[in-house]
């Protein structure tokens, strides 16, 4: 179950999302098809990830950037881009190109500060979009609670779409992430749990200023927690099954005399 489209329309055209997703799509293809075997992958990872140990003994702080373009697939990158897509346009029409820009940089420093700090001594390499992007998930959550996000849910050949609120979507991925944080071991690889928890509260810390800027809870109260224009309305709506009017009577066939 994951998001697939929001009903917010941004009012400006969204061209730092844009670059964010060409640069992390390009760096991807630059580096992936090189890494013939997994031991040539583990080396580009040695060198341009987040590796907590590293940092430890004072060296490597440049990973807290590159990392933040790196993937560790195809999946991994795909399901990044998608969440970025949704949710980046919108706080880009907020903050501005520029404030956007520098709200994710941020937003993706601090969640790998929060992950290093969840286990300075791992020497597992960390990479992925993922603790910037939750920042992004973060101010979003708090500009528009409200605003409807279409979901799909896979069950095994059952395929629906279903619109819900965004504090729903949102909250429940953030309650994932500290939950599944909680049981996770920073020397074993898998994912960067305390980065995504990390990076959604700095966005929201981030944003704050912006929404008391806006009026806070009175912008809330007079949108009822929904984007401030006309939502998007999508004509084609795959989960209803197209029905054909019943014909209650049989038409009949006028002669001419």
């Amino acid at each position: 179950m994951f998001p697939i489209r929001d009903h917010n329309p941004s009012g400006r055209k969204p061209y730092v999302t844009w670059t964010l997703i060409a640069a992390n799509v390009l760096i991807f293809l630059a580096y992936y098809p090189l890494a013939t075997s997994d031991q040539a992958l583990m080396q580009i990872y040695a060198e341009f990830a987040l590796v907590p140990a590293l940092v430890t003994e004072g060296y490597h702080y440049h990973g807290f950037l590159t990392s933040m373009f790196m993937h560790g697939g195809w999946m991994h990158l795909l399901g990044n881009m998608l969440f970025l897509w949704i949710f980046g346009d919108n706080m880009e029409d907020e903050m501005g190109h520029v404030g956007f820009a520098l709200f994710y940089l941020v937003s993706g420093l601090g969640a790998g500060l929060v992950h290093y700090a969840s286990g300075p001594g791992s020497l597992v390499p960390t990479v992925g979009a993922s603790g910037a992007i939750a920042g992004v998930m973060g101010g979003y959550l708090l500009l528009f609670p409200r605003a409807k996000v279409d979901i799909l849910l896979i069950l095994i050949i059952l395929f629906r779409i279903f619109t819900v609120p965004a504090w729903l979507v949102l909250g429940a991925w953030f309650a994932l992430q500290l939950y599944s944080g909680l049981g996770a071991d920073p020397d074993m690889g898998g994912v960067a749990y305390w980065a995504h928890a990390g990076g959604f509260v700095i966005g929201v810390a981030l944003t704050l200023p912006l929404f008391l800027r806006l009026g806070g809870a009175a912008f809330w109260t007079r949108n009822h927690g929904q984007p401030p224009h006309p939502e998007a309305e999508y004509r084609y709506d795959p989960t209803r099954i197209p029905t054909v009017r019943k014909v209650t009577r049989i038409p009949t066939v006028r002669r001419r005399k």
